[in-house]
């Protein structure tokens, strides 16, 4: 005997009312996506809840693929026998015989929609509670907070056991709430930034600056690595790499040391910004925590952001770094994070950075650089590539 079906939970999705197809069906799409492999999965979206009839699929190799599946808040395998009292007996014994290990407690709990079936609820519940306690004597009943909850159902079409209710990933699906850009850099906090926005539904494209020769081959590799890390959330990913070399070294010519980074980073948010119009992106993510580096001061955020009104948001702003580390290290992006290749922000990283930089002053040396035509040759430059979970990479410039 194997399970025969894995039933999702909704959770958050069942309150968008009215727009609860849209979301269900996108969840769906999504799950058919990380489900590619199993071909023979048929996947059935419903108002209140999703079944993948599994046709013989393994299901211990399918649970672990659905844990990172956006939009499903929990989710169990389940048998499908039919409605005859000895294959509901033999499945409950199966499923127990799997559940059971000495002193562990129990319950029963039936649901029947079907109310002509030869047992009502109460009558199942002591029919399997006895099965069980014959089978295994050592065992208890406890009907608060039990071990081992033995679920039932019976259906109009069959009935249906359980016991495991594996927790999902939550949110919202990926792609119910429109495209962003994400500022990729190589370090902790971005791939983090990334996870959360794809956690509320966001379609990321990741945006990375390489300045060859001062950043290497291995360093934008690195940033290419940690995109990946993230398919598994959210399905492919477009990769964008925007050559910044000549940006850079107008900026380290023109500009005092103390304004390197905030203009560097009032260059990366108009190349940004204009990929975001160029793709149809809606906002800008990125990885900054209030006060964690000198241009990640309020002052230094007005300052920077003056360059543009698309919506920047930042997932990891309020959180410290312990916090986010953490984080990176449950979706097991810190390992790559802290290896020790060169950013943009940090090759030319001046030893006194202003933390309260003067707009007025920020627009003087400004005004020294072609602004307009050196972010032109950095979008036209841009080159795109397509993230799969397997590290596989295509080149898709000629899209942008």
């Amino acid at each position: 005997m194997q399970y025969t079906e894995i039933m999702v939970r909704y959770g958050e999705l069942s309150t968008k009312g009215k727009n609860l197809s849209s979301f269900t069906n996108r969840l769906a799409q999504n799950v058919r996506h990380v489900l590619k492999e199993f071909p023979e999965i048929k996947i059935y979206a419903k108002k209140d809840r999703m079944h993948l009839i599994l046709n013989g699929a393994n299901s211990q190799k399918v649970m672990p693929l659905l844990k990172k599946v956006f939009g499903i808040q929990s989710f169990s395998p389940m048998i499908k026998v039919e409605k005859d009292l000895a294959e509901i007996k033999e499945a409950a014994l199966f499923l127990m015989n799997d559940a059971y290990s000495a002193g562990k407690t129990f319950k029963v709990n039936t649901k029947r929609s079907d109310h002509r079936f030869q047992l009502d609820t109460n009558e199942l519940n002591l029919f399997l509670g006895d099965a069980i306690l014959d089978a295994f004597p050592e065992i208890k009943v406890q009907m608060k907070k039990p071990d081992i909850t033995l679920r039932l159902e019976v259906r109009q079409e069959a009935a249906y056991l359980s016991y495991l209710t594996e927790k999902g990933a939550g949110g919202l699906p990926v792609g119910t709430s429109g495209r962003g850009m994400l500022m990729l850099s190589g370090g902790i906090d971005s791939p983090v930034a990334g996870f959360l926005a794809l956690k509320r539904g966001v379609e990321i494209e990741a945006v990375h600056f390489a300045s060859p020769p001062y950043t290497s081959p291995q360093a934008l590799e690195k940033a290419k690595a940690l995109t990946e890390k993230l398919t598994p959330y959210g399905g492919t990913i477009q990769f964008i790499e925007v050559p910044f070399t000549e940006i850079q070294e107008e900026i380290k010519e023109k500009v005092p040391q103390g304004y390197l980074m905030t203009i560097t980073r009032r260059f990366m948010l108009r190349v940004t910004d204009a990929l975001v119009k160029k793709r149809n992106g809606l906002v800008i993510f990125n990885g900054e925590s209030l006060g964690q580096v000198a241009s990640q001061t309020l002052q230094s955020m007005v300052a920077i952001n003056e360059v543009t009104n698309t919506p920047i948001l930042r997932p990891v702003v309020t959180m410290d770094k312990n916090e986010i580390i953490e984080l990176a290290q449950e979706i097991d992006t810190f390992d790559l994070s802290i290896q020790p290749f060169e950013d943009c922000c940090t090759i030319f990283a001046p030893p006194q950075p202003k933390t309260r930089p003067k707009l007025d002053k920020v627009l003087f040396y400004e005004s020294k650089l072609a602004v307009e035509k050196l972010v032109e040759r950095a979008v036209e430059g841009c080159m795109v590539t397509e993230i799969s979970g397997k590290g596989t990479t295509e080149d898709f410039s000629d899209l942008l």
